[in-house]
Formats: structure tokens, sequence, C-alpha cells
């Protein structure tokens, strides 16, 4: 997630982890001899703590989000930090505010490079990662060591032994027990339901505090029923918005391959599910299922969330001196702005293995039309791996 306000030039480039705790925490021990090992990119979690050794200069697990960075990064926004409050604090507190001002001066001269230092990054989940300039061979200025989780860090992360999950379970039962009242039957028909928008308790994504979260079930057209959920924090005023597959994983997978050449195709409704990637062969492009998420818009509505994505994502790239990886990223971007404002044609072709996304037509019947051809497709192994499909028995079930 990256969020940068124009009017008092706040940013944040959190991101949280997609993947599952590693069986091993990670320490990360990178030497900086020189300034290119500044622009090493850097992934941290928000259990990473960070050192520099020479510096006695330390952040703490948990003080951080995680986000993506690079090493210089982690020292700018280290001085950052220590300045900010600077002109109160030589006010009220001249002599702390003079240690911080000589300590902030120590850490700019660990970007000229001057002499070797040391970064040190340790994560108990070990999805932590520095990168690699040597890549795939053994990089000499890194060292990777894997650590095992003491029994307090494995329950920092949520993780419990089954005995331990046992005697939770018991005291939760004896704390809610009469907390819940029955629902007669027939008080909510399914007709109700679907007319309702429901709402329920949840977390913010960006700054913790408790919001509600709408969801309503919503009938597309010619294809079948989606839910919608929607979530505003009052606090930050952070937007969140997905779309889910109301119904089950089609028997065939669906292949939609729209060619985009005037404003009509533009304007076409597009549900694209959590499991559908997408692609667009003219810029040699392919993103992921998971970079956009369930989404119901327009074809130029995914066109411009995939533009805006990379010029967002620019912050990893901010802190390096590679100006020839900035400038493509750039050009990759005004690419995809001449097919939304049709000085170039381009396909947009959608992949869903799971058959829960749609292209309108622009026939009345929803036959695809001359712009749009529809393909459905037998699943791989491997496709059916990831849904989740081959461990299902569906004979002799009982």
């Amino acid at each position: 997630m990256s969020f940068q306000c124009e009017h008092c030039g706040y940013e944040n480039n959190e991101i949280q982890s997609a993947g599952e705790i590693q069986p091993k925490g990670c320490r990360l021990t990178l030497t900086v001899t020189t300034t290119s090992d500044l622009n090493r990119r850097v992934v941290k979690s928000d259990y990473s703590s960070i050192q520099i050794p020479e510096v006695n200069f330390e952040i703490p697990s948990q003080s951080q989000k995680g986000e993506v960075t690079t090493v210089e990064g982690i020292i700018e926004r280290a001085i950052t930090g220590l300045e900010q409050d600077q002109e109160q604090r030589r006010k009220d507190h001249p002599d702390v505010a003079k240690q911080i001002e000589d300590f902030v001066e120590t850490l700019r001269s660990l970007k000229s490079v001057e002499k070797p230092f040391t970064v040190i990054i340790e994560d108990i989940t070990g999805n932590s990662h520095i990168e690699n300039f040597s890549a795939p061979k053994i990089d000499p200025h890194l060292k990777t060591v894997h650590i095992i989780r003491s029994k307090e860090q494995d329950q920092n992360l949520g993780i419990y032994t089954s005995e331990e999950v046992a005697d939770k379970n018991e005291k939760d039962k004896a704390e809610e027990k009469g907390l819940l009242k029955p629902i007669d039957e027939g008080a909510w028909p399914l007709e109700e339901l679907e007319n309702e928008i429901l709402q329920f308790p949840t977390n913010c994504p960006d700054c913790g505090s408790p919001c509600e979260t709408n969801m309503k079930v919503t009938n597309i057209p010619h294809f079948k029923e989606v839910i919608i959920m929607a979530t505003l924090c009052e606090v930050c005023g952070c937007k969140t918005n997905e779309v889910k597959s109301g119904g089950g994983i089609e028997d065939y997978g669906t292949i939609f391959e729209l060619k985009i050449s005037n404003r009509e195709d533009l304007t076409r409704d597009v549900l694209k599910s959590e499991t559908c990637c997408m692609k667009i062969p003219e810029l040699e492009c392919e993103v992921g299922a998971s970079a956009l998420g369930g989404r119901f818009t327009t074809a130029e509505g995914i066109l411009t969330a995939m533009r805006d994505q990379i010029e967002e994502n620019a912050f990893l790239f901010k802190d390096s001196q590679d100006e020839v990886t900035k400038n493509k990223v750039q050009k990759f971007a005004d690419e995809i702005s001449k097919i939304i404002n049709l000085k170039r044609e381009a396909t947009l072709i959608l992949d869903d293995p799971a058959g829960n996304s749609y292209v309108q037509s622009l026939n009345e019947d929803d036959t695809p039309d001359e712009g749009l051809i529809i393909t459905k497709y037998t699943r791989t192994f491997d496709q059916n791996e990831e849904l989740g499909l081959n461990d299902i028995n569906t004979e002799n079930y009982s």
C-alpha cells in the first residue's frame, strides 16, 4: 500500500505480508562498502528490528510498519523521525536537541560511506529480504542466518501448540457463554438478506482503528451474484473496496480477449475476481491475480488501476540512483495512458481459472461481439492445486 499527501507531504509505503510465517526467523547482515550498496532494495515486515552497530543505532521490532524501501531509505526515514519536533525541542530541552542534532549528522555521514558499516535486520517471521547484487550467486557482502524462534516469539506471532489452543478455547467458551442469542427460524428470509446492506466490525488496514465494513450481495446481469465489500475509516479516511464471487468455482476456466480501439470498448463493464490475472500482449505486460484484487469496474477503470498502481509504487525506486529503472517504469505507465486515451490500440486479456470473471458484451443477448473473444478451457493440475480442488473428496463422501 502506498499513500502520499500532497498537502502536508506525509508518505506511507506500508506493506502487509500476503505469505505465511516461515518455519524459522532470519537475520540478514549487510556490510555496506560503497554507495551502490545504499541502493539495495529492502523488504521488511512489521516484526523486523534493524541495527547499525557502528553508530549504536537500533529500530525495535513492531515500532514501524512493514515497507519496501532501500538501505538509504531506512537511514533517511530515521533522520526524518529524529528531526520531527526539533524546533520545539530546542526551546524546551536544548541539551537534548543538541544531542539529537549530533546523532543526525552521524547518520547523514553514513550515506557518504566514508568507511564501511553494517546493517543487521532480524525478523522472527522470516519474511524480510535485502537485494542480492550477485544473484543467483552468493553475495560476499550479505550474510543470511536462519534463527529458531522462542516460545514467546511464537505466541507473539499467534502460533500456539495444540495444547495451548485447547486451553484458550476453553477460556473463550467460558467468557462467551450466554452472549449470543438464538435467531428464530424464518426471521431473516433469503430475499430480505439479499436486499440488506450488512455491517460487521473490523479494524482499519492503515491506522488500526475500529471501523465498519459494509457488505452487499449484487446480481450482475447475464452473469451471477457477487459480494461487494467496502470499508471507510472515519479516523484516517482510508477507503477500501473489494469484490468477491458469490458462487462457487466453475467447471471450466475462462479467458476474455477484449480489443480496445474506441471509447465504447473502454466503457464495458468488467468484473475481475481475485483469481483472475491480466495481460496486455502489446506491452508484454502480465499482472498476477493478487495484484489488484477483486474489482467490479470498467475496462478503463482496470487500465487506470494498473497505471496508478505502477505510479504509486514508484517509491520502490525513490531512494535509488538507478535512473534507467525509473525511466522504464515511467515509460511503461505512459504506454498504458496512451491506451486509455485511445492513442494506441491494445488487447486486454483476462484469464480466470475459476471462471468467476466477466466482460460485458455489446450484443443485447450478451453473446460475444466482434471485439470480444471468450474461451473456455480445462484447468491444469497446477491451477486446480492453487484453487485447492485436488484435495477435495467428492466420491463416497458421508
